[in-house]
C-alpha cells in the first residue's frame, strides 16, 4: 500500500500540478484529461525542444506488439475493479474496440490460423503441401527466446507450446516453410526437418552420433553409392540413416546392436523416416538396412560371406571386435571408429599393438563447429544506427543528410553490423579414429609403419609422429604430428 500510495502521488502531480483527495476514498474519481508521452534523448539530429517535437516517435511496444500503457493505465489495472469511475471502463471499451479493429483489418496471411482461407501462389513442379503422418518441424525464435519441436502430424491434434497452441488441421496443407501465429498472436514458423535435424530431434535411448561426426566419418570412409558397410553399435540409428542414403537403393547396410531396446528404437526412428520421407517425396526411401540384434564377438557365422566397402564402429571397446570384422573388410578400405573420450583411443591402439592385424591408424580427428553472430546494430530505441560519416560543411550535403533522414529504411550499405563469435557453442562429442587395412610385403609380424620407423632411425629422426606407425615397447603410444627430420630443421 505504501508503494502503491507513493506511485499515484507522483502520477497525479506530474500529470495534473496537484494531489486528489480522492484517492483515499473508497469511490476513485479521475479526473479525464488527455496525456502524452515524449522522449527526451541527446542525439545529434534533434532540435533541441525537449522531445516536443511533432517527430517524436511513438512509445516503445512489447513484443506481442501492445504499445506500453502510460503510468496512468498500467496503475488503473493494480485498484479493485469496484473503485473504478465509469470513465475507466470508457476508455477500456475504447481500447478493445481499437484492438478488434485492427485484427480485422489484418490480412489471413498476417493472422494465419485458418489454412483453408490462405492462398499461396501455384505451386512449384515437385512441390507437395504437408500432409497429416509426416513429421514437422516448428521453429520460434525471439531475441534469446527460441524453441523448436518436431512432431508428427495426426488428426485431431494440436501443437502445445508456452508460446501458443496451432491446430494440426491449420498446418495440414501448407507448404513447408510456412508462418502461422499461434493462439496469443506469435508467429511460428513450420517446416519439413531435414535428415540431420530429424536425427537431432528424434526418440533417443543412448547417445546419438552428431550429423558434424556423421558426415566426418562418411567421408573418411569415402562411402558411395552401391557400397556394402557393416556398422556396429547401432544405438538409436543415427549413423545408420546417414550410411542409408549414402548407399542408395544399390547399397546395403548391415547394422548390428547388443542391446535389444537400442535395437528397437533404431528400427522404429528408421521406420518412422521411411514414412515421412514417402509421403513428402511421393516416393520409397530406400529399404537398404538389415538390422540385426547381436553381439560381433560371438557372432562370427552372421558375417559369413559377407564383404565390405568400409566399416562404421560405434562401441565401447572396439578392439574387442576388430579380429572378428576386419577379414571382412577389403583391402584398402577403412574403418571408422567413433569414441568418445582419450581413453578409448588408447586402448584401441593399444589392441591393435598387441594384434596381428593388417591395420593401420591413418588419423584422429576432433570435428568442432563454431557458430557465429552476425546481426545489424540496434540503438535502444529500435531503430537501426547508422555510419558515421566525415562533417563536411556545404549545403548539398546538408540536403542530402535531410533526404535520407526522410527516407524509411536505410540506403545499402549504411548499417554497421556486428559480428562475433555465438556465446552458446556446442560441446565435445566424439573423436574419430581412422583405421586402414592394408598388407605388408615382408612376412614379419610388424605394422606397415615399422618399415618407415626404422628408415626414420637410421636417418637420426624421432620416432614418434610418424604418421601411421605402431608404437614401440619404450613408446607404448604414438602422437598425431608428423616428425621433423635433422634436415628439414636446419
Amino acid at each position: 500500500m505504501i508503494t502503491m500510495h507513493r506511485h499515484s502521488r507522483v502520477c497525479v502531480n506530474v500529470l495534473w500540478g496537484q494531489m486528489s483527495p480522492c484517492l483515499y476514498s473508497d469511490n476513485l474519481r479521475i479526473p479525464t484529461q488527455t496525456c502524452s508521452l515524449r522522449a527526451f534523448g541527446s542525439d545529434s539530429k534533434g532540435s533541441g525542444n525537449n522531445g516536443s517535437c511533432p517527430d517524436t516517435p511513438d512509445p516503445p511496444a512489447t513484443e506481442d506488439g501492445r504499445k506500453i500503457a502510460p503510468l496512468f493505465g498500467r496503475l488503473s489495472r493494480l485498484l479493485p475493479e469496484e473503485s473504478l469511475s465509469p470513465e475507466i471502463w470508457q476508455l477500456r471499451e475504447l481500447k478493445q474496440e481499437e484492438i478488434a479493429e485492427r485484427a480485422e483489418e489484418q490480412s489471413p496471411d498476417d493472422r494465419g490460423t485458418q489454412g483453408s482461407s490462405r492462398e499461396y501462389g501455384a505451386p512449384l513442379p515437385g512441390e507437395r503441401p504437408m500432409c497429416f503422418g509426416e513429421h514437422v518441424l516448428a521453429e520460434y525464435q525471439r531475441r534469446r527466446h527460441e524453441f523448436r519441436k518436431m512432431f508428427q502430424l495426426s488428426e485431431g491434434s494440436s501443437l502445445q507450446s508456452s508460446f501458443g497452441v496451432i491446430p494440426h488441421e491449420s498446418i495440414a496443407g501448407c507448404p513447408s516453410g510456412s508462418v502461422l501465429h499461434t493462439s496469443i498472436g506469435l508467429p511460428m514458423l513450420l517446416r519439413r526437418p531435414s535428415l540431420d535435424e530429424f536425427t537431432l530431434y528424434m526418440r533417443r535411448g543412448p547417445a546419438i552420433a552428431y550429423p558434424k561426426d556423421c558426415s566426418a566419418m562418411l567421408m573418411m570412409m569415402d562411402t558411395c553409392e552401391g557400397d556394402c558397410v557393416l556398422e556396429s553399435g547401432t544405438g538409436t540409428g543415427a549413423m545408420t540413416l546417414f550410411l542409408s542414403r549414402a548407399v542408395g537403393s544399390k547399397g546395403r547396410v548391415l547394422s548390428v546392436e547388443v542391446r535389444e531396446d537400442h535395437h528397437r528404437r533404431a528400427v522404429r526412428n528408421y521406420q518412422r523416416w521411411r514414412a515421412s520421407w514417402s509421403l513428402r517425396r511421393g516416393e520409397e526411401w530406400p529399404d537398404n538396412v538389415h538390422f540385426h540384434h547381436a553381439d560381433l564377438q560371438t557372432a562370427a557365422p552372421l558375417l559369413s560371406g559377407w564383404g565390405f566397402n568400409s566399416m562404421a564402429l560405434d562401441m565401447l571397446n572396439p578392439h574387442l571386435v576388430l579380429p572378428m570384422v576386419i577379414p571382412h573388410l577389403h583391402p584398402g578400405a577403412v574403418c571408422a571408429v567413433y569414441l568418445a573420450n582419450v581413453t578409448q583411443i588408447i586402448d584401441l591402439l593399444e589392441g591393435l599393438r598387441c594384434l596381428s592385424l593388417p591395420v593401420a591408424c591413418d588419423r584422429i580427428v576432433e570435428v568442432q563447429y563454431r557458430d557465429w553472430l552476425l546481426a545489424p546494430s540496434f540503438r535502444k530505441d529500435g531503430s537501426f544506427n547508422s555510419r558515421r560519416a566525415p562533417v563536411v560543411e556545404d549545403e548539398e550535403q546538408d540536403s542530402m543528410d535531410d533526404d535520407k533522414d526522410i527516407q524509411t529504411s536505410p540506403p545499402f550499405g549504411s548499417v554497421p553490423y556486428i559480428a562475433r563469435p555465438h556465446p552458446e557453442q556446442g560441446s565435445h562429442t566424439a573423436f574419430l579414429v581412422k583405421l586402414r587395412k592394408v598388407f605388408s610385403s615382408s612376412p614379419s609380424r610388424e605394422s606397415p609403419g615399422s618399415g618407415r620407423r626404422l628408415q626414420a632411425r637410421r636417418e637420426g629422426a624421432t620416432v614418434t609422429g610418424v604418421k601411421g606407425a605402431e608404437p614401440s615397447r619404450a613408446e607404448p603410444y604414438p602422437t598425431l604430428r608428423r616428425a621433423r627430420s635433422p634436415k628439414s630443421l636446419k
